[in-house]
């Protein structure tokens, strides 16, 4: 069982110091894909004059501009990052980046095909430009605090997660989420390349994890075990379902999600071709005509 954490202390438009590094400021956009809505991180130290650097401003909204310019109010911001361009994280960067003198920085905005299907209430941005485009690796410096960006695929084929060394701490994005699992949506999401993320990130050992979605989760070493068990489980599953004679997604994700609200099965289902498409790729299914959602699947 995966240790979920939900609740946590916030009000909309609130600036919490959350650590000695770490503003947050929650947007009012609640939802069965936002939790209760986007928070954003403010970095650096909060006296006066000092410089600042912003995560994931998120949705179009002018109340939340306010909030958020007020929480900056005295200070430098020197970057706008973006850890992806779906639609609740980036739209309002470019406006708060202007209305502070920011540079944006975010990987470079996928190639959609617009007639694909994607993660419902997540699509892109499709405004959305970066002025610096990050590939991963990169150093991001101001008064008292280091980022370094960390290239995380899977959820999105953009996304980006930011380390915060003085706090040994990952802001993680959509990429893990203290309060459910993460969609990943083909056709941009992968799951072999989400797997290889979560292992990355596994392998940093950071003290906490602050998702762009609900509270920090502050053990998570068991809690990415469970994470990344869990996605080995849910493979297992589908294989299980192929086993058992189904042939089609429709078929497997009322069974793979009885559990779940109704609501969130089209993007579970998502998740479902994800994995198949991964088994797929694995040899160990095959898809006719290929590996997509109305496709009939068959073990190998």
């Amino acid at each position: 069982m995966i240790p979920f954490v939900r609740d946590f202390d916030f009000a909309y438009g609130r600036s919490d110091q959350v650590s000695p590094l770490i503003q947050r400021v929650v947007a009012d956009n609640p939802g069965p894909f936002t939790f209760t809505g986007t928070g954003v991180y403010i970095v650096g130290r909060p006296e006066r004059g000092a410089s600042v650097a912003v995560i994931d401003p998120g949705p179009l909204d002018p109340t939340h501009q306010d909030a958020l310019l007020a929480a900056v109010e005295g200070r430098t911001v020197s970057h706008v990052l973006v850890t992806h361009t779906h639609r609740d994280h980036a739209p309002l960067a470019r406006p708060f980046a202007e209305a502070t003198g920011a540079e944006v920085l975010a990987a470079r905005p996928p190639v959609r095909d617009t007639h694909a299907s994607g993660a419902p209430d997540e699509e892109e941005d499709t405004a959305f430009s970066p002025d610096v485009i990050l590939t991963g690796g990169e150093v991001i410096e101001g008064d008292g605090w280091t980022l370094e960006a960390i290239a995380t695929p899977g959820h999105a084929s953009n996304h980006m997660a930011f380390a915060l060394k003085q706090e040994n701490a990952l802001f993680s994005g959509d990429h893990v989420m203290g309060w459910s699992t993460t969609v990943v949506a083909p056709p941009d999401g992968k799951m072999r390349d989400y797997m290889a993320s979560l292992d990355a990130v596994i392998a940093r050992d950071f003290a906490t994890i602050w998702p762009t979605h609900g509270p920090p989760i502050t053990e998570p070493k068991p809690f990415l075990q469970a994470y990344r068990a869990h996605r080995l489980e849910r493979e297992a599953q589908v294989l299980a379902r192929l086993k058992a004679g189904d042939r089609t997604i429709a078929e497997m994700t009322p069974i793979l999600y009885a559990t779940v609200d109704r609501r969130l099965w089209p993007a579970a289902s998502l998740s479902v071709l994800a994995h198949l498409i991964k088994l797929v790729e694995d040899g160990v299914a095959a898809a006719s005509p290929g590996p997509e959602m109305g496709a009939t699947f068959r073990l190998v």
